[in-house]
């Protein structure tokens, strides 16, 4: 059956490639929750450590990636691998006619991205990168609040994303390979941060960076930070520090008013911290007021939201779109720490 003729039809029958500790998380996010997408097949460099997982979700898997794209029943793949394999992977789908997920990043350069993005379109293949932090209903929220005036022009964003990553990890593993994450905690978690902003703000013009390792004798840099300059005219910051204790936090300044968003947990639904100007009495220290949400999944609203335009033929990352743009960013960022911190256009 082509995915023309099972558009109409759900859930997406779709197969998870990598099934490491984070593709694991994608399949547990909807099996048994979601009548809009279940993982029927998958593929793994690993399969004996999946072994046990795959039997106790149903999925039915395949000696390589190569093998899923050829299997009818699989209309799209779910791809929780390695950043650097994103971009060539995602064409692979495309040209075999599979709607796509890819975790973040969509690649490391945003020539390939964009390359990845064109060949969906080409194909008429929905693609979508994993940046659930849209999802959440609070930066849902503080976008409206842009939106309708609460907190007046948006002046300045700032953020860190930081945790154990360094220590989690052996010595030789990928993640610390810098070709498979360059600026250290930027590309895993950092990325999620500069998404948000992208998402508040709009795309960014420039970016100067700074980057090194400070706690290990080994892998990737730990202590990474951004300044950024959006074409709105915001300004913005980021820190991402992968050698000390998980925590991360993102406060959102308008000339209205301020949002602070952060915990310990960010897969978890955040609440937010809200403090107004109160326009008869401007200079008063108004204590911030805390907002809170109904719980959800952001990584099944994600899962889902893919399933339902893949299902609906709609596109998703299209050309020239903050996915790309993201990249482009990362770009910039390595740019800037070869050249000593300059000041870098973002392309």
């Amino acid at each position: 059956m082509s995915n023309d003729e099972a558009s109409s039809t759900g859930p997406l029958r779709a197969a998870i490639i990598g099934l490491g500790t984070w593709g694991q998380n994608l399949v547990r996010s909807v099996h048994g929750h979601s009548d809009v997408i279940r993982f029927s097949a998958g593929a793994t460099r690993t399969p004996d450590r999946a072994r046990a997982f795959a039997q106790e979700h149903r999925i039915s898997m395949h000696e390589s990636y190569e093998a899923a794209l050829a299997d009818p029943a699989v209309q799209a793949v779910v791809l929780a691998t390695p950043h650097s394999m994103h971009a060539t992977q995602i064409i692979a789908a495309a040209r075999a006619g599979k709607h796509v997920f890819c975790e973040k990043p969509l690649g490391l350069s945003s020539e390939a991205s964009e390359a990845a993005v064109r060949a969906c379109a080409e194909h008429g293949v929905t693609l979508a990168v994993g940046y659930n932090w849209r999802f959440q209903p609070a930066l849902q929220e503080i976008r409206r609040m842009f939106q309708d005036g609460r907190l007046g022009k948006l002046m300045h964003i700032e953020g860190n994303f930081n945790g154990p990553s360094a220590y989690r990890f052996p010595r030789g593993h990928w993640r610390h390979d810098t070709d498979e994450a360059p600026a250290g905690g930027m590309t895993g978690r950092g990325v999620h941060v500069v998404d948000a902003m992208l998402y508040l703000a709009g795309h960014i013009d420039s970016v100067t960076a700074q980057s090194m390792r400070l706690a290990q004798d080994f892998g990737v840099d730990d202590t990474t930070s951004m300044l950024f300059r959006f074409q709105g005219g915001a300004t913005g910051y980021l820190g991402t520090v992968i050698a000390t204790a998980e925590g991360w936090r993102m406060q959102v300044i308008g000339s209205r008013g301020w949002v602070e968003v952060g915990d310990v947990e960010h897969l978890s639904t955040w609440e937010m911290r809200v403090c107004l100007v109160d326009p008869a009495e401007p200079l008063k220290r108004n204590r911030p007021q805390t907002v809170t949400f109904p719980a959800s999944s952001t990584e099944r609203a994600e899962l889902e939201h893919f399933a339902r335009a893949a299902l609906a033929g709609r596109p998703l990352a299209v050309p020239g779109g903050d996915e790309v743009h993201n990249v482009a960013v990362l770009e910039a960022i390595l740019k800037s720490l070869r050249d000593d911190g300059a000041r870098v256009s973002v392309r």
